[in-house]
């Protein structure tokens, strides 16, 4: 034993492999059938609980990312929404400018004058324009008749 040791201790400072002693020898494997059709498997009932609880957990954890990711989606798609009806909003806030400032240049009262002369007219004459709104001065004079009319719009 002790010859082993001065052999692998002097062994270590050269470069020397220390050769095989059992060289030439092939290894011989001899096959064995077994036969498993007897054997009955025996159900752990520790193990089915196991799993259960497993799969449970499993589904729970499932149900919990699809949730995540169907409002992660839904919150996207939202803003998608929010931004195309803001965009919208702008646009139709926009045109509802342009249509006021048109309906204004149209309502002017120099552009009607022009207009007005432009076709022919003139000017009415005294006593040829009669206000609906005012009440008569006499009250034997006759009255011209008029009607109240309400509308009522529905946005």
């Amino acid at each position: 034993m002790a010859s082993a040791a001065a052999i692998a201790v002097q062994g270590v400072g050269r470069n020397t492999r220390r050769k095989p002693c059992w060289t030439g020898t092939p290894e011989i494997y001899f096959a064995k059938p077994i036969d498993n059709s007897r054997l009955i498997k025996v159900e752990d009932p520790g193990r089915g609980r196991e799993m259960r609880q497993f799969g449970f957990a499993l589904c729970c954890l499932f149900m919990l990312v699809m949730t995540y990711t169907w409002q992660h989606f839904k919150a996207i798609e939202y803003g998608y929404k929010i931004e195309f009806m803001k965009n919208e909003r702008n646009g139709l806030s926009e045109l509802n400018r342009t249509l006021r400032l048109e309906e204004a240049s149209l309502r002017s009262p120099d552009r009607i004058d022009r207009l007005a002369r432009q076709y022919g007219m003139q000017p009415p004459q005294a006593g040829q324009v009669i206000r609906m709104d005012s009440q008569p001065l006499d009250a034997s004079a006759p009255v011209m008749a008029s009607a109240s009319v309400s509308v009522i719009t529905v946005p």
